[in-house]
């Protein structure tokens, strides 16, 4: 297992866990692992929190440690520094973001020269560099140098502009930026496609990212929509690899209907390599049975974007995603891109001349209900007696037509109860069994 890489990253609270002698080791056992002959630099960039800087600082000097040259490319969304590691031929790119955490976390986010994110072999290599520091330092002029690029993010601006075919002239959009790295460029990009923009939460100060708004507040975009009178919206997490939708009808989209929309589509023109898409444990049922009564069917891969990745790669597929907004569309990204998935719901809409909330209707949605419960610890549950034995049940309650899902955070000190049934009224009984226990036995008082 290891011991300072997640399911995305290196994260913790800023300055504590995710400290800058950490960031600084992390940044030099990555120059040592990633980097080659070549000595191609390595690309660093961040969202706009203000422990942003401060890391930032100290990878630098990890880097420059070892030899090699950083690259800072400034504020940027999580998949711009995926695409310019790519682009711009660099030994990594390194993302400086705790994506839709609060204010007090931050994380370390690494992409091959490829764009990919690392495996965990690679991971455990850096790991093993991170505690065990002692190569021979280079001096003099073997030392790297800092060099700014923050203009770097135009061509990443271009690049998504030409991955779709769409032109958004006479639509209102309202988007919600979560102050956050989308804040330069989202606005933008869909202006230059035509698009009139009403574009909210897009001034960031360091310390108001994800304050009430973006991807983890649906409600605040469905209020700006319907206030603007636009006729969608859009809401980003704060690196921008997460996006949902607000229809025409000011209903809410998320990752799932995303993908059912999409995905189907393709699957009508036999687009759809092996008939399939990636989804995860948390997806709703409905997005199944939307494509297995079409023909196709969903694959379930562990829950992270990093391991519906890896399942696409495994399988074949092109496309795959979480309920909550990452998707990856392989044949134009190497990552879960916000924006990108965006236009390509707008590309969707526009080929099939109808309404985002008439595509909606290819899903049926299965009443589900998640609930994250902060604890005490996040270790230790599966083999709590008392824990297993409310949960044996509520899955006994709650079978054949609906089913629970218990996962510990890979990210946060959390435990996430997620379950589903046709009938609301048993789902709601079976999962406030479930999570009062969880909080009995393993701490913690309130729940989000």
């Amino acid at each position: 297992m290891l011991k300072y890489f997640g399911t995305d990253g290196i994260r913790g609270v800023a300055n504590r866990e995710l400290t800058v002698e950490l960031a600084l080791r992390v940044g030099r056992a990555t120059a040592l692992v990633l980097g080659n002959e070549a000595r191609q630099p390595v690309l660093i960039g961040r969202d706009p929190r203000l422990s942003g800087q401060m890391l930032e600082g100290a990878l630098v000097a990890g880097v420059t440690s070892a030899g090699l040259d950083a690259v800072l490319v400034g504020v940027v969304p999580t998949p711009a520094v995926a695409f310019l590691a790519r682009t711009l031929r660099c030994s990594a790119g390194i993302m400086i973001s705790a994506s839709h955490n609060p204010l007090q976390d931050n994380g370390i986010k690494v992409f091959g020269s490829d764009g990919f994110k690392l495996s965990e072999e690679q991971e455990a290599q850096i790991e093993e560099l991170i505690d065990e520091d002692d190569v021979v330092r280079p001096i003099a002029g073997d030392v790297g140098k800092v060099i700014s690029n923050v203009n770097a993010v135009e061509l990443y601006v271009e690049n998504l502009k030409e991955q779709v075919s769409v032109d958004l002239e006479g639509l209102h959009l309202a988007i919600d930026c979560a102050n956050g790295a989308t804040s330069t460029v989202a606005a933008r990009i869909f202006r230059d496609l035509g698009a009139k923009v009403s574009s909210f939460c897009d001034e960031p100060n360091g310390v108001n990212i994800n304050h009430l708004c973006g991807s983890t507040y649906p409600e605040k975009i469905q209020a700006l929509t319907k206030q603007v009178g636009a006729d969608l919206g859009f809401a980003f997490d704060g690196d921008g690899d997460r996006i949902l939708a607000v229809d025409e009808q000011g209903g809410l989209l998320n990752g799932d209907q995303i993908l059912a929309i999409i995905g189907l589509h393709l699957l009508r023109h036999n687009r759809l390599p092996g008939q399939r898409v990636i989804a995860t444990a948390y997806s709703n049922g409905g997005l199944r049975q939307a494509f297995v009564e079409r023909g196709g069917d969903v694959i379930y891969a562990k829950p992270g974007d990093r391991f519906v990745l890896e399942s696409m790669q495994n399988t074949g597929c092109i496309l795959g995603g979480e309920q909550s907004g990452h998707i990856i569309f392989l044949e134009n990204s190497t990552t879960g891109d916000g924006i990108l998935s965006a236009l390509k719901l707008l590309e969707m809409r526009q080929a099939q001349n109808q309404s985002l909330a008439k595509l909606a209707e290819v899903m049926v949605v299965f009443p589900q209900s998640l609930v994250n419960i902060p604890v005490e610890k996040k270790e230790g549950w599966q083999e709590n007696r008392r824990i297993q034995g409310v949960i044996s049940q509520a899955e006994q309650e709650l079978g054949p037509m609906g089913r629970l899902f218990v996962r510990a955070s890979g990210t946060e000190p959390m435990i996430r109860v997620l379950g589903e049934h046709p009938d609301a009224n048993v789902l709601h009984a079976c999962i406030q069994r479930v999570v009062q226990t969880i909080k009995e036995e393993q701490g913690g008082s309130r729940v989000s």
